[in-house]
């Protein structure tokens, strides 16, 4: 998914968490991104693009296996989850930014391409609903759903709500062949590519910080 719509899963964490500090579920549901953002830098992972981008199904995670893989999830939600627990000696705070963590694959499992492997060693296998690369349209739909969804379920303000749908909505070229927008000056560029999620991901989980503050009851 992308970085808006990860930013609003932390509120379904909030909602059932109240008394942790958003700004440690925000980081939770971005930390695997994080870890792509800095892993694509310095050349761990790989990211590549068709000759002309149109959209983002012509934009490949080439090598994604150390943050985004199933076995990383687990070790980092597993790891997140005891450090927490027997440190901090909070289990409910260990068990929120365990799942908080794990969310993050769960949320692109179900709308990337197949490009998320199951493991960083040994097996190849790698899995995805591949809704970005056959049904952008759909994966649209389904992303803008569940932010709103989100909102929703945490009862925020209209604020927040204008956020959300703001950041998806700017993200429609992007789900769209036909219409084509910035994505046209990724090709072949991408730490560009890389840059622009890494500034979606701070913005994002700025505002949605920010605008969470305020409910309606």
């Amino acid at each position: 998914m992308f970085a808006i719509n990860h930013a609003a899963a932390a509120l379904i964490f909030k909602k059932r968490f109240p008394e942790i500090k958003m700004i440690w579920l925000l980081l939770s549901v971005q930390l695997v991104e994080f870890l792509w953002v800095i892993f694509n830098y310095t050349g761990i992972e790989k990211t590549t693009t068709e000759t002309n981008v149109t959209y983002v199904g012509d934009i490949h995670l080439s090598v994604l296996s150390f943050s985004h893989s199933l076995l990383s999830t687990i070790i980092l939600s597993l790891t997140a989850y005891l450090v927490l627990k027997y440190l901090a000696k909070n289990n409910q705070f260990a068990i929120a930014i365990s799942l908080a963590i794990a969310s993050h694959f769960i949320l692109d499992v179900i709308t990337h391409a197949c490009d998320l492997p199951i493991s960083f060693i040994g097996i190849k296998t790698e899995i995805g609903s591949t809704l970005y690369t056959n049904f952008p349209y759909a994966a649209l739909a389904l992303e803008f759903a569940f932010g709103i969804f989100c909102w929703w379920y945490y009862k925020g303000s209209k604020s927040l709500l204008y956020i959300i749908v703001l950041f998806n909505l700017s993200n429609f070229t992007l789900f769209s062949p036909d219409i084509i927008g910035i994505e046209k000056y990724f090709s072949n560029k991408p730490i560009l590519i890389v840059s622009v999620i890494a500034i979606q991901i701070f913005i994002t989980l700025l505002l949605v910080g920010y605008f969470s503050k305020k409910r309606v009851v």
